[in-house]
């Protein structure tokens, strides 16, 4: 039987503007469906890196931003890096990608406007080279309306229409003309529910945003502080365009009988907390709508269907977005021994010896580390340096300890409590061992 993989991504999509998740409201009732009953929830899955750019060179690669040197956005992927495109282009596999791809151009192009606006050279596309329909930064070739991406050939192709559902649209062109022998690897890439940068505005499809004016306020965000108030039915119009979209994906999977053999993936590479966190940063260091470690920009969907997990549950254990490059691999048939980071999600449920703790990297707003267990979260940060210019401190200070368990929505500070010592010092001990592993040596935290 061919392993196929689908990937639908969204960009900037919290998690709980999922039903299954907690939103209250019918934003997603495809995707919930999905999750109950073909699909596993996974309830604790995080970023590796709430930034759009890092987070996607985590996803390519298997690595660590420390590792592919993309910490910040627009810094290119090295074209060497052995990506997901080109492990399973060398397993037998045809790989498409479409939307928004952001590891193409960088600062040091002679004109990076105009680079962004133009098609993405074949070498700097990751090794997707069978099916391209993409743009290196998609907020800047389109709106929520119309725009324009690139095909394989670097021919400009116009869209007309909502753009999620023209992008997505690229994406079910492929699955119904395909016709190869071969498994392939779809990605498929959506700006939404990321704000339209140039309107300063979330932009959802008309008549959406009436829809879920009568949202129940998330508990995190604080009335008068950030611009949810203008924007959370908008955002709410985004995510459900998104269910949509990802029921046409699996329509279009059953109409041409590739359910059963198909991996399907959706998640997010970040959330977001409406400019209500702009106070994190440290000088030199810039937020708008997600870098930083709290749960609402870390915390992020994440459901599966594929052979090797059992369906229509949901589950606890903390997983990250770097997991997923070995799971596509494992389920692949490629072997990958040590030369990636994360753990195959395949089989969860029967792996006992699951190490419940995840390692996440904060930039632009400030150098930081995250250290995630099932109760605790431990941050450190350098506030000396200037977070676009270094990728790792010298010295780090802590910063925050939350009690997940007791105060889920951190309003409770205990980096200083002293009857948390014990759990501090051996939080800080994990966390070095996370950096050594994400390349970054030994970490000296005062």
């Amino acid at each position: 039987m061919k392993r196929n993989i689908v990937f639908f991504f969204s960009d900037q999509q919290r998690y709980d503007s999922l039903g299954v998740n907690g939103q209250s409201l019918p934003v997603t009732p495809n995707l919930d469906r999905f999750a109950r009953e073909s699909a596993v929830n996974f309830t604790r899955a995080y970023t590796p890196q709430p930034v759009c750019g890092p987070a996607r060179s985590c996803l390519q690669s298997g690595l660590y931003a420390t590792q592919t040197g993309c910490y910040r956005n627009n810094i290119p992927l090295p074209q060497d890096i052995p990506t997901l495109a080109r492990r399973l282009k060398v397993a037998g596999y045809n790989v498409g990608y479409v939307g928004k791809w952001h590891l193409g151009r960088g600062e040091g192009s002679a004109n990076m406007l105009s680079d962004a606006c133009g098609p993405t050279p074949l070498e700097k596309r990751g090794g997707y080279d069978d099916y391209w329909m993409a743009s290196d930064l998609l907020e800047m070739t389109s709106h929520g309306y119309d725009g324009y991406v690139y095909d394989k050939d670097n021919n400009r192709v116009d869209f007309k229409g909502y753009r999620a559902d023209c992008i997505t649209g690229y994406g079910i062109d492929y699955i119904r003309n395909y016709d190869s022998t071969k498994p392939f690897f779809l990605f498929i890439s959506n700006l939404e529910p990321h704000q339209q940068n140039d309107h300063f505005n979330f932009e959802a499809p008309e008549g959406y945003r009436e829809r879920f004016v009568d949202y129940e306020k998330p508990a995190d965000l604080v009335s008068g502080v950030g611009d949810w108030e203008a924007y959370y039915p908008d955002y709410l119009g985004c995510c459900h365009s998104l269910d949509e979209n990802f029921q046409r994906v699996l329509d279009a999977l059953q109409e041409k009988g590739f359910t059963d053999e198909t991996m399907v993936i959706y998640t997010s590479d970040h959330g977001c907390h409406f400019r209500t966190l702009l106070d994190e940063c440290t000088p030199g260091g810039y937020d708008d709508y997600k870098r930083n470690p709290f749960e609402n920009s870390i915390h992020i969907p994440l459901l599966i269907q594929g052979a090797g997990l059992n369906p229509g549950r949901s589950e606890d254990r903390l997983v990250s977005l770097l997991d997923l490059p070995r799971t596509i691999l494992e389920y692949a048939g490629c072997d990958v021994g040590d030369e990636i980071q994360g753990r195959s999600l395949i089989a969860i449920d029967q792996k006992e010896d699951w190490d419940n703790t995840v390692y996440i990297q904060i930039s632009e707003s400030y150098v930081g580390r995250v250290l995630c267990t099932s109760r605790y979260k431990y941050v450190i940060y350098d506030p000396d340096i200037n977070p676009w210019d270094v990728c790792c401190g010298d010295t780090y200070r802590e910063r925050y300890l939350f009690d997940l368990k007791n105060d889920p929505h951190e309003q409770h500070n205990l980096i200083d409590d002293p009857t948390f010592q014990e759990i501090k010092h051996i939080l800080r001990q994990r966390l070095r061992e996370f950096a050594c592993q994400a390349g970054e040596g030994e970490i000296l935290i005062v």
